[in-house]
């Protein structure tokens, strides 16, 4: 299954983010093998760092080095696919401010949730960051479904008991970009999200 062939933005006006920037996994993948879906905040304001660009990706190095934080042999997002996680974006396109507006979100959340919807056997969403919390909260909403994620520091909702439909929902940090290399704390916390979502789907 080729994703970019699936999941296509339809031209709607968000005032904050750059449509020139959009992206979505350019991957074909069997969907029946993902177990983990990790969802990122925003894709880069680069091309050139996107999870898929390349080894040298921002994206890609900081997610590869979150999962061998969390004790995982992995070089390249190759290896972390082949863990059966998918990565993806909340926003798919890329921001022009550090914050994202409410109203970006919800309207990109559409395509998360038809995103989300591919992976049928997946039994773990991981929220990595404010702004994927949101999206799926905003998935929940317009669906009639009770809020994913209370209100709260991520560090306070961290091993809280969340479910989104199928799947078990970890709310974590951003794991994709620059600031995963300053935030040693967070980093962390983010080895040790990764490590429960693969002890979670992993047989016993």
């Amino acid at each position: 299954m080729e994703i970019e062939s699936i999941i296509r933005c339809h031209g709607e006006s968000c005032g904050d983010v750059r449509h020139d920037l959009y992206r979505v996994p350019e991957i074909d993948l069997n969907p029946d093998l993902v177990r983990i879906v990790m969802v990122s905040e925003a894709a880069p304001a680069q091309p050139e760092d996107w999870f898929f660009a390349g080894g040298k990706a921002l994206f890609a190095q900081t997610t590869v080095q979150a999962f061998k934080d969390a004790g995982e042999e992995v070089s390249s997002i190759q290896d972390v696919l082949g863990l059966g996680v998918y990565l993806t974006t909340a926003v798919k396109c890329g921001k022009t401010h550090y914050g994202i507006a409410t109203s970006t979100i919800q309207t990109c959340s559409v395509l998360l949730e038809a995103e989300l919807e591919l992976f049928v056997f997946a039994d773990v969403l991981m929220l990595m960051g404010d702004v994927a919390i949101k999206a799926v909260n905003a998935i929940a909403r317009r669906n009639g479904e009770p809020r994913v994620i209370p209100v709260g520091p991520t560090y306070k909702l961290r091993g809280g008991d969340f479910r989104f439909r199928n799947m078990k929902v970890l709310p974590s940090y951003v794991q994709a970009g620059p600031s995963f290399f300053i935030e040693k704390s967070k980093r962390r916390m983010i080895a040790e999200d990764i490590a429960a979502a693969l002890l979670y789907v992993r047989p016993s």
